[in-house]
C-alpha cells in the first residue's frame, strides 16, 4: 500500500517544446526534486524531432539514475535504450506488448478512471497504472480520478499507481497517501520556474 512517505515524483514532459531550452529546464528540476521517473509525452508527428528529443532527454534522466519512457511510441524503445513505454489506451496492447518487449522493459498504462480497465491492464502485465486527471478539467469527457478510487487500489492491488492530470496542492495531499507516484506535467512547465512551481504544488 501507498503511504506519503513513499508517494514518488513521476515527470511528464510538455507536448510540444524547443528541446535546447527544455532540456535545460528539465535539467534543473531534476536538480533540485527526486524525481523517479521522466515521461516524453512528445506530441510531434516528425520522428527525427522526437528522436532527438528522446536521445538528449535520455542521457539527462540516465546521468541521474531516473528511468525514462515514451509516450506511445513502441518501436523506440529498444533502438534508443529508453526504459519503458507508456500507453494512453488503457489494457488494450499491454499483454501483447509485454510478449514483444520482455519482462524489463516498463510498460504504463493509462485508464482514465475506469477501475475495470486499471484492473485488465494490471493482469496483463502492465507494471504501473495511471488514472486522472485528478481534478475538474475541460478536456476529455470532463470525469474525475476520485481519491476513492486510488484509496480502494491502494488497498486491493498490488500494481503501482500513478495520479495524474491537474495535479494541485491540494490534490497532493489528498493523494500521496494512496498513489504510489504523482505524475505532473503541465502543471509547472507553464511556469518560468517549474522547479519553483513543483516545490509550491508538492508543499
Amino acid at each position: 500500500m501507498a503511504d506519503q512517505e513513499t508517494a514518488q515524483i513521476y515527470l511528464i514532459s510538455p507536448s510540444d517544446f524547443e528541446l535546447s531550452v527544455f532540456a535545460g529546464r528539465l535539467s534543473a528540476v531534476l536538480d533540485r526534486h527526486p524525481v523517479s521517473c521522466f515521461r516524453l509525452a512528445m506530441a510531434s508527428p516528425d520522428e527525427d524531432q522526437v528522436i532527438r528529443a528522446a536521445d538528449a532527454l535520455r542521457d539527462i534522466c540516465h546521468a541521474r539514475d531516473i528511468a525514462m519512457v515514451i509516450d506511445a511510441h513502441v518501436q523506440l524503445v529498444t533502438r534508443l535504450g529508453l526504459d519503458g513505454v507508456h500507453l494512453g489506451d488503457g489494457a488494450r496492447q499491454v499483454g501483447k506488448l509485454r510478449r514483444e518487449l520482455g519482462e524489463d522493459v516498463i510498460i504504463g498504462a493509462y485508464c482514465g478512471n475506469s477501475r475495470h480497465d486499471g484492473m485488465s491492464a494490471g493482469e496483463a502485465g502492465a507494471d504501473y497504472v495511471s488514472f486522472g486527471p485528478v481534478s475538474q478539467s475541460a478536456l476529455g469527457s470532463g470525469a474525475i480520478a476520485e481519491a476513492d478510487l486510488f484509496a480502494w487500489w491502494s488497498e486491493m492491488i498490488e500494481v503501482p499507481v500513478v495520479a495524474e492530470g491537474g495535479v494541485t496542492a491540494l490534490a497532493v495531499s489528498e493523494l500521496s497517501a494512496h498513489a504510489d507516484f504523482i505524475g505532473i506535467g503541465p502543471e509547472i512547465w507553464d511556469s518560468d520556474q517549474p522547479a519553483e512551481r513543483l516545490a509550491q504544488i508538492l508543499g
